[in-house]
């Protein structure tokens, strides 16, 4: 049974206050190496050009933003796609606490964190692309930042950020309100190469719904980003297949330098049609049962659970919801 998707409604600014939203990624940035892998400060100017898209990445005198520096981004899309499905107003000007993000990413939480989260910050606001890439449906051919601005509103004693505003770029916000965005596995906050990262971004654009992607180690090569020589690059990928540690996906290598990604079991799909958002009664009901508790991320969460549920068909959404939560309350009673 399928219901359309409420257009989204846009406000001045979005609180990232949704706990345990299902990581999300756009997929603009999934297809092509706009992130660098290397560990240290990449000041190399990218330029990369493939099936029609033209692509410049300059970084700023602090280097290019890092797939690590992504993380930021990828907190950011998870809250407002989490928004949008609660029915939220949602903005690219978002107000998240920095502790919060560390948590949601997988990362320590110690004083270096907040520094090194500051330095984030600084890379993806630095780092320009000029591109002729679509996102929401429309093709752009323009230079812009992946985030526009950001600043800190509140500092411990001790000078750690605690609270942070960040201004997304419209280029990235129009790709979350035309949910060009797909789900990714929490394992991916735990992978800690970056060549693991950018191949399991590659894996989930490129197999999709699809049980499997064949891909030349060349064109792999070129799709990733890496600087390494193809033979070094090559054998990288052989480790990762020996190593098995690829979330949701198998490697596997063919024969004529083809590498094989097979997908395990069900990935969760943007495509599929979600229920429509709660009615202020359904959600009035869900703090009846859940005193306390914020509806709007119980919503956002039962959401992830149906569709890893296999997405049952629901001939009444709002008492499968309900009755969700009230389990929930049980258990945790």
């Amino acid at each position: 049974m399928r219901r359309d998707i409420a257009p989204p409604v846009i406000g001045d600014l979005f609180t990232c206050d949704i706990f345990g939203a299902s990581p999300k990624d756009d997929l603009a940035t999934m297809e092509h190496p706009i992130f660098s892998l290397s560990t240290k400060p990449d000041l190399r100017v990218l330029r990369y050009e493939h099936n029609g898209a033209l692509i410049e990445v300059t970084p700023s005198v602090k280097g290019r933003a890092t797939i690590f520096d992504k993380d930021i981004l990828i907190f950011c899309i998870s809250q407002l796609m989490a928004g949008l499905n609660a029915g939220r107003e949602v903005s690219r000007k978002l107000q998240l606490k920095a502790h919060d993000l560390l948590m949601a990413t997988g990362r320590d939480t110690g004083g270096d964190s907040y520094q090194r989260l500051r330095e984030a910050f600084e890379r993806l606001v630095g780092t320009r692309i000029t591109t002729n890439l679509t996102t929401g449906g429309i093709e752009v051919t323009s230079g812009f930042g992946l985030i526009e601005s950001w600043e800190i509103l509140r500092k411990t004693r001790g000078g750690r950020m605690v609270s942070v505003m960040v201004t997304l770029s419209d280029w990235l916000f129009r790709a979350v309100v035309g949910r060009s965005v797909l789900t990714l596995s929490r394992e991916y906050f735990g992978l800690r190469k970056p060549l693991e990262r950018r191949v399991y971004e590659l894996a989930r654009k490129h197999c999709g719904r699809q049980p499997e992607w064949r891909v030349s180690v060349a064109v792999l090569h070129k799709k990733a980003g890496s600087a390494a020589p193809l033979r070094v690059f090559r054998a990288a990928i052989r480790k990762m297949i020996d190593e098995a540690g690829l979330p949701d996906y198998t490697m596997s290598e063919e024969p004529c330098d083809v590498i094989r990604f097979s997908r395990n079991g069900l990935v969760e799909d943007e495509s599929a049609a979600l229920p429509a958002p709660f009615g202020p009664e359904v959600l009035d009901a869900a703090r009846a049962l859940a005193a306390g508790a914020d509806v709007y991320a119980l919503e956002a969460e039962w959401r992830a659970f149906w569709v890893m549920s296999g997405q049952p068909r629901l001939t009444a959404p709002d008492r499968a919801f309900l009755g969700w939560v009230n389990a929930r309350v049980a258990d945790r009673g």
